[in-house]
């Protein structure tokens, strides 16, 4: 199987001081209002007490597993949650962590049945049980309105789960959901205590954080609100899954999660030897990281491609003329040797080509405006004066989302702007946050372009970009709910209630061949986690979809002096 990580480095060039880098710093560790502030969240430990500091460009919004796949947030979770199931972040295989073997799942794939460990302990002391699990797994199986917690977009058809004896438990489905397996090795999937699993909405939000009570090898023990976390690691950690390398207590002794949402700051912060690892790198700063000696790692996602999801039922991409014009206005190869480098792959299907299920299109997607030209004048869309096509007196005007957690995505749809500008189509980016981004994507009056995309190393990834019973991309559904295209509906529930690898294989390709063919996305690069590293800090690895794993992670005290 092709590697699905690149570990990149270079011979230092010289020393990089950088001023704000050091002011950085210094704002992280400045004492706040409790008195044991400097010894929860940091303080003056570093390198000697065995601690590591990793800068996120956004913070977490919630600890909520289901809720995880937001990239700040399943970097917290991933941490501090064990799963039935472990998923190899270079094989894709699966093998037992909580669960002792992997599951006996009947025929068609609706029961599901694990025997689990049962020396298991929460950090706050209390134990694992059959009847904690099955807790966990009917709370993102069927989610709780009441409390304003969502169902688990990867746990499809669940029914219930039932506590069999002390160290067996059974999961029903009400069609088959062979993706059952995989899903509860995510990080989606992490595993809480009892007292957490009563949480509200609000009880895993910022400020609620040492709240969240997990079995993982790290444990929150400090939050000041919007700017950092600290985790320490549990001294009493033993049931690692049994095929990582390393067993026992994680060889870290901490972590201090530090917002820094300026790139200047994370790099300026790496180079000068001030933080041990950074997240969401800019393809440009690449060479420059790894000339100053520093480790660049890449890992994609495994998933569904970062693409441009048209609202095929709303004007103008209700005409399917349109929308073709528009992939073929799109030069995919600029963007990317413009703003990206060999970190991010030209896209080739709305699925990467380390998906499961993945099936080649690129065929499709060639770049060419005279053909564009041609579709939006058969069309009857006529170039007005200010350059922008016209039809029936209203203007080829569109607005695209910015979706701030991808990588450059304001730089990448203002080059799709000036490219599609050539063809006489508008495009505007919608103004706003992350939190006015989200509200207005799920309105095709305002955003008719949905920048997107999602990591998950199994078939069903795609139904979560595109169902109307999850992330809905394309807005299939009528005011009222109504499905719109029930023919693609019908097609991504096939892949989730498909029995068979080769089966499932099979119903994703459909999936993909149809959107194709209805011309219903555009995928532009195949999406990595990108982090810069010290290279001392040995052993770290991102799990399967890219978010950051410390558990075997250690500092080389000699190479870091």
């Amino acid at each position: 199987m092709k590697r699905i990580q690149r570990v990149r480095g270079g011979k230092a060039l010289g020393v990089i001081a950088v001023l704000m880098a050091t002011s950085l710093v210094a704002a992280c560790t400045s004492s706040a209002d409790s008195e044991d502030s400097e010894e929860s969240l940091g303080g003056e430990r570093g390198l000697e007490a065995n601690e590591i500091t990793y800068l996120e460009p956004q913070f977490f919004r919630t600890l909520y597993p289901p809720a995880a796949g937001f990239y700040p947030n399943g970097a917290v979770v991933n941490q501090i949650t064990d799963r039935l199931l472990y998923q190899d972040p270079e094989t894709l295989e699966l093998s037992p962590w909580i669960a002792t073997d992997l599951p006996e799942i009947n025929e068609d794939a609706t029961e599901f049945t694990f025997d689990i460990r049962t020396d298991v302990t929460y950090s706050d002391g209390t134990p694992l049980t059959a009847e904690n699990v099955v807790r966990n797994i009917d709370l993102y199986g069927q989610g709780d309105d009441e409390r304003l917690l969502n169902v688990s977009e990867q746990i499809s058809n669940y029914d219930r789960g039932e506590v069999v004896d002390e160290d067996t438990v059974k999961f029903y489905f009400s069609v088959p959901s062979p993706g059952f397996e995989q899903a509860v090795s995510s990080f989606n999937a992490g595993l809480l205590a009892d007292s957490t699993l009563d949480l509200d909405n609000e009880g895993f939000a910022p400020g609620n954080a040492e709240a969240v009570i997990g079995s993982g090898p790290f444990v929150i023990d400090g939050e000041r609100l919007g700017t950092d976390l600290h985790l320490s690691a549990r001294e009493d950690y033993d049931w690692a899954p049994p095929a990582h390398e390393h067993q026992g207590r994680a060889r870290l002794d901490g972590i201090n999660y530090v917002l820094a949402a300026e790139e200047s700051m994370r790099t300026g912060a790496i180079t000068s030897d001030q933080v041990q690892i950074v997240r969401q790198v800019s393809a440009p700063q690449e060479p420059h990281l790894e000339a100053a000696g520093l480790n660049v790692i890449s890992r994609g996602t495994n998933g569904m491609n970062n693409q441009l999801a048209f609202r095929f039922n709303h004007w103008p991409f209700n005409e399917k003329a349109v929308r073709e014009a528009v992939i073929h206005g799109v030069d995919r190869e600029q963007i990317i040797h413009v703003l990206f480098s060999e970190s991010y792959p030209l896209a080739t299907s709305t699925m990467a080509a380390t998906a499961l299920g993945y099936k080649d299109q690129s065929a499709a997607y060639t770049f060419d405006p005279e053909l564009s030209k041609r579709l939006l004048d058969d069309a009857g869309w006529e170039v007005g004066s200010d350059g922008i096509r016209v039809k029936d007196g209203k203007q080829l005007s569109v607005t695209a989302k910015l979706a701030m957690p991808q990588p450059r995505s304001r730089e990448v749809i203002t080059m799709v702007q000036e490219q599609l500008s050539e063809i006489g189509v508008e495009v505007r980016l919608n103004s706003g946050d992350q939190a006015t981004q989200d509200a207005d994507s799920k309105d095709p009056n305002k955003i008719q372009l949905d920048h997107t995309m999602v990591g998950r190393a199994d078939y069903d990834v795609i139904k979560s970009l595109y169902s109307v019973n999850n992330r809905d991309s394309f807005i299939n559904q009528d005011e009222d709910g109504n499905v719109l295209d029930q023919h693609l509906e019908d097609l991504l529930s096939k892949v989730v209630s498909t029995a068979g690898d080769e089966r499932r294989a099979a119903a994703t390709a459909e999936v993909q061949h149809y959107v194709t063919e209805q011309a219903y996305a555009l995928p532009l690069f195949e999406e990595p986690v990108v982090y810069a590293v010290q290279p001392y800090l040995k052993g770290f690895n991102p799990e399967a979809i890219g978010r950051p794993s410390f558990y075997g992670a250690w500092i080389d005290h000699e190479e870091a002096q």
